[in-house]
């Protein structure tokens, strides 16, 4: 018997018409990604219904994408563990990062039943913390909503990422290196499709970082972001006041408030993360040829200056 989470009936029309998920096959298409595992010696990833079937669902069901995205997912964990491979949530310097309230998923979906929305924004002292730091937490909250949110695994994420805080010494942090190792993770080896980014609150010293950030993204991903100034009134032409924190002029809570009460959610699934240690990838047993993360993308072409909406 599979043990999935079940959808309300609104979302599992989503997963149907949009993911193509046919509920008597599930079964026969978790088993066979089980099958591909056994024979891949130097990967070790988990193996429970829940996190295997978003994999499947992030795929639209196509095997040979969830095999890709899978073997990506735990290669990079093991290549960037400071960053991508959580494993103790009640470490002090985990929770003190997480309580600046950086990166975080809200309360409610667009729409009631739409995308999780997702924020990050740069309120961090760079003379503390690195990016890695501030992004940790961040890769965590994605690592768990594989397991508990079924609006981010079938509709999806829309994120807002703000720059009013952001200085120089945060750009200066956001090394070509440091977005190729986001956009791996969060577009490449996630099981998640990414449905919009808003950028807001941007200024003219952010085009610096989106000339470096911009070629790691797929054209597709570039087609769904919007660059927009000061004025929330832009935002809330794609995002309701409904669905957004009081920092935004929403009515939800705080960013700071959200993050603290987060910390009922890292007490409640500590041992998930312990688990991580037990995964991964031995890049010496893998089968053919080694894997080549620089070769993920196809970096080129030129930057033109972005316009704010």
């Amino acid at each position: 018997m599979v043990n999935v989470a079940p959808l309300n009936p609104e979302l599992q029309k989503i997963a149907n018409e949009e993911l193509g998920e046919v509920a008597t096959r599930i079964s026969e298409d978790l088993n066979a990604l089980r099958e591909w595992i056994k024979h891949q010696p130097h990967l070790k990833p988990r193996q429970d219904d829940q996190f295997l079937i978003q994999f499947l669902r992030g795929c639209k069901y196509s095997l040979e994408k969830a095999k890709d995205k899978l073997d990506l997912h735990f290669s990079l964990k093991t290549k960037y563990p400071e960053m991508l491979n959580v494993t103790n949530v009640d470490e002090p310097k985990f929770r003190e990062v997480h309580n600046l309230g950086c990166f975080l998923e809200l309360p409610i979906p667009i729409n009631g039943c739409g995308p999780r929305i997702v924020v990050f924004r740069f309120n961090y002292p760079t003379n503390k913390y690195s990016i890695d730091d501030i992004f940790q937490p961040g890769c965590a909250v994605h690592e768990l909503m594989l397991l508990k949110d079924p609006y981010a695994c079938i509709c999806g994420l829309s994120y807002i990422v703000d720059f009013g805080l952001a200085t120089a010494s945060h750009y200066m942090q956001m090394t070509p290196n440091f977005c190729k190792k986001m956009v791996s993770f969060l577009e490449k080896s996630m099981p998640y499709r990414i449905k919009s980014v808003y950028y807001i609150n941007v200024t003219p010293a952010a085009q610096q970082f989106f000339k470096i950030l911009f070629p790691f993204l797929s054209e597709k991903l570039r087609q769904r972001i919007k660059v927009l100034g000061q004025d929330m009134q832009e935002l809330y032409q794609y995002i309701a006041p409904k669905y957004l924190p009081k920092d935004y002029g929403g009515e939800l809570a705080s960013l700071s408030e959200l993050a603290a009460d987060y910390n009922k959610v890292w007490d409640a699934h500590r041992d998930f993360f312990k688990e991580n240690a037990n995964c991964g990838s031995d890049e010496s047993l893998r089968p053919g040829k080694p894997l080549d993360i620089d070769g993920l993308f196809g970096v080129g072409g030129s930057f033109r200056k972005i316009v704010v909406d």
